[in-house]
């Protein structure tokens, strides 16, 4: 069996959903590396400082000399040392690095150790213009030592390509939904629609309640919910307050999955108004995007990174160029007029997730990268 660790800077982010997949259900001996870009903590065994404290006979044996021959003797080792310890007293010969970032941060180490890396990026990783600016070199030199490098969506793929990864190493891979969102039963009976996600500039979240603004003066008992936290939160409850839509627009915050498909079951459509913020921090491909397509919900939202790839425009949902809110608030009505519409649109594009994005579909194909040679 193999001994695989996965590598990423947070352990419980509540969006990345996609990252607990591949620790949950990828086959071998995983170990979870979590606490920055070079990991700090073990799911296993917690923290790497107290595991190698524990572990390295050195060590010990030091600590039987007094303080001040033992602090002449010890070395100051900093979290990239503890990281190699950890790797080679485990016997790791994998890492899947979630984002690019964490895979430039310890290519010395990865290399010095000589173990296989499986790069997957996610979205800012390879789009904001400081990351790859600040990673370019790093970037090239993990590129030419990456077994594979894993994309989600094609804008992504090109951008790679751009910057000097070698088509033959990329992968496009885009993340799947979990399977229990495929049971979700969508009523099309409420005036009402879902967006969830972090209130931060690539998300846009005030552009929908801009849109909505336009909707409530044809529709005034129509109810959109924004579930999620971030920075922008307190200036989307402003703009609610402002154009007094205190009954129509709802923030609850943080959600759980099975509040979200409550949500999904009660609602028209999806929604999401992604845009290319001024750092250039762009999406990958939503998951959320793919959790409603799933549900058979349609979705309304942006020509924006991979939601094309799996959003088809008039098949399986509504898409408008960034920044059009007057565009976004016309497909809403639209499927206000129309829920047998919606209700079309959601049936062809839970179809379209089946065939092409399930999330079994997704841990194979990274099953496969590990389990080649």
């Amino acid at each position: 069996m193999k001994n695989i660790a996965i590598i990423s800077p947070n352990q419980n982010a509540y969006s990345e959903t996609f990252i607990k997949a591949h620790k949950n259900l990828l086959k071998g001996n995983i170990h979870f590396l979590y606490g920055g870009t070079i990991p700090t903590h073990s799911d296993k065994f917690g923290c790497l400082y107290m595991y190698y404290q524990k572990n390295n006979i050195k060590n010990k044996i030091l600590k039987l000399l007094p303080v001040f021959i033992h602090n002449r003797l010890i070395k100051k080792y900093s979290n990239s040392d503890y990281l190699k310890y950890y790797l080679k007293k485990e016997k790791i010969n994998i890492i899947l690095a979630e984002y690019g970032v964490l895979g430039a941060e310890n290519l010395d180490v990865i290399k010095e150790l000589n173990i296989k890396l499986i790069v997957h990026f996610h979205g800012y990783d390879a789009s904001v213009k400081k990351i790859l600016e600040k990673y370019k070199e790093k970037y090239k030199q993990m590129f030419d030592y990456a077994k594979y490098v894993i994309v989600v969506s094609n804008i992504m793929k090109n951008n790679l390509e751009n910057l000097s990864c070698p088509p033959e190493k990329i992968v496009l891979n885009t993340c799947g939904p979990n399977n229990k969102f495929f049971n979700v039963e969508s009523k099309f009976s409420n005036k009402q629609f879902i967006a969830i996600g972090r209130f931060v500039d690539k998300k846009a979240p005030y552009y929908l309640i801009l849109a909505f603004q336009i909707i409530v003066k044809k529709y005034s008992d129509a109810k959109l919910i924004i579930a999620g936290d971030g920075l922008l939160l307190n200036s989307c409850e402003n703009l609610i307050k402002h154009y007094k839509l205190e009954n129509n627009v709802y923030l609850p915050g943080v959600i759980l999955p099975e509040k979200y498909m409550e949500y999904l079951e009660n609602s028209l459509a999806f929604v999401q108004h992604s845009i290319t913020a001024d750092n250039g921090d762009m999406e990958g491909t939503p998951v959320a995007v793919l959790e409603a397509s799933a549900a058979g919900l349609p979705v309304i939202s942006t020509k924006h990174a991979g939601i094309p790839d799996v959003i088809i425009d008039g098949e399986t949902g509504l898409l408008i160029e960034e920044h059009d809110v007057e565009g976004m608030a016309k497909n809403m009505i639209k499927l206000l007029n129309n829920p047998n519409l919606a209700k079309k649109l959601g049936d062809a594009g839970r179809k379209r997730i089946k065939e092409n994005f399930t999330m079994d579909k997704h841990i194979s194909t990274i099953q496969k990268l590990i389990d080649s040679k």
